[in-house]
């Protein structure tokens, strides 16, 4: 599903115009967005836990020609599961 999905099940779902839904699908991805920056973390319970997690500088290889190169370090956004969530896309 893309976002252009996403909107129109919102807007069937939820009885709002295209527009509505995409506004609102904009601010909750804004929300998670502000709360990653500020407090590191968002968990939306039975659905999951977004995470900023720190990575440390590390050496890579060149995948065409094997030469070695030094990759930086960075941060990335790590995402864990909840349980419901998990229990729905996974068989048994």
């Amino acid at each position: 599903m893309n976002k252009s999905q996403l909107v129109g099940y919102v807007a069937e779902e939820l009885r709002l115009s295209r527009l509505g839904a995409a506004t609102l699908i904009d601010k909750v991805l804004e929300g998670i967005q502000k709360g990653l920056r500020e407090d590191q973390s968002v968990t939306i319970a039975g659905f999951g836990t977004f995470e900023v997690k720190d990575r440390k500088a590390r050496l890579g290889r060149n995948p065409h020609t094997g030469e070695p190169i030094r990759i930086g370090a960075g941060r990335r956004v790590g995402f864990r599961m909840g349980k419901s969530l998990k229990d729905s896309v996974t068989p048994g």
